[in-house]
């Protein structure tokens, strides 16, 4: 009995870490890549948290539609802050092991992220069809209690939906030989394609993860700009449909950013196993760092109230004061 249960926990491997992979092929220059790549990491957190910063010390910016920002700014603080550490260390220093479990916890929160803001992006798309179909009762609807809810709604489904993952890749055994990653951090569907054992369980699971989050949040956005066109059709007006349109314009471009790369991972991973291994870290690149780069970019370009916001922070003015200006105009 002895014997065969040592050879049982003999047979099962877990390796001790996971090597990772900067830009295949173009390891000789990690060094110059890297400053893309950091000036893209500064500017994701810059401009998030200049985004949190303006919306935190503008009383006029103390609603729904800004509240649904400041969450979208938050979670791009913490998908850039999920990969940063490990990218730049395998870019700058060549340092390129993570310990098996701390790949585990990276790839949770960085799927957890990516879930929040897709979530985020569907409730910010019922803020703009409230706003526009039922424009008197916006602030009566959508109050600070109904927000907190939503948002811990959010939180808690990415939480219970990603939590089952890293025990479903821990019940694997691995191969030994089959240690190095395809990207700077961990990928789920990355992970699991180094065990040498059944990932049918696992596969499944991540199909349904992505289904019933992602995938039902982009149906759900669809239907509610359907809905808002049907009500913007019905206004009188030319010029008042024009003007409800471009409130959405930012959110319609944060979606697309967002949306067009995941759709892009997805089918990398599903029916491009045949492409260079460039083309898959390239590609997840742009789904992990493009979207926290360009959403402070659209909504300060597209939004007078932000950029305003954001230029009086730059330029260190204290909450008081913007408050006495907005006050002034009033």
């Amino acid at each position: 009995m002895l014997p065969s249960q040592s050879y049982v926990n003999m047979s099962f491997f877990q390796p001790p870490a996971f090597l990772m992979t900067g830009i295949p092929g173009l390891e000789a220059l990690h060094g110059w890549i890297s400053i893309p790549f950091s000036c893209m990491y500064t500017a994701a957190l810059t401009g998030n948290c200049l985004i949190l910063l303006a919306v935190r010390r503008t009383p006029s910016l103390h609603q729904p539609m800004y509240y649904f920002l400041s969450m979208l700014a938050l979670t791009d603080v913490g998908l850039t802050l999920s990969t940063l550490p490990t990218t730049l260390a395998v870019l700058w220093f060549d340092h390129s092991l993570i310990a098996f479990n701390a790949c585990l916890v990276q790839m949770f929160f960085l799927h957890s992220f990516s879930v929040v803001e897709s979530s985020v992006l569907l409730a910010m798309s019922f803020d703009r069809f409230v706003a526009i179909s039922k424009p008197l009762r916006y602030a009566a609807i959508l109050t600070n209690t109904v927000i907190t809810r939503i948002g811990l709604t959010i939180v808690a489904r990415a939480t219970v939906s990603l939590f089952p993952v890293p025990f479903l890749l821990k019940r694997l055994n691995f191969c030994p030989g089959k240690i190095l990653l395809s990207h700077s951090f961990c990928f789920h569907a990355d992970v699991m394609k180094k065990a040498c054992a059944d990932i049918t369980i696992n596969i499944l699971y991540g199909l349904y993860v992505v289904l019933s989050t992602v995938g039902v949040d982009s149906l759900l956005i669809v239907l509610s700009y359907t809905l808002i066109l049907h009500t913007v059709m019905g206004l009188a007006s030319p010029r008042e449909r024009i003007r409800a349109l471009n409130t959405c314009i930012s959110h319609i471009l944060a979606v697309l950013v967002f949306y067009i790369p995941v759709i892009g991972v997805s089918m990398i991973h599903r029916f491009g196993r045949h492409l260079p291994h460039i083309v898959h870290a390239l590609i997840a690149y742009v789904y992990l760092m493009v979207p926290p780069v360009l959403n402070p970019i659209i909504y300060s370009v597209k939004s007078k109230p932000i950029r305003d916001a954001m230029f009086r922070v730059l330029r260190g003015e204290g909450p008081r004061l913007i408050k006495s200006r907005n006050n002034l105009k009033v």
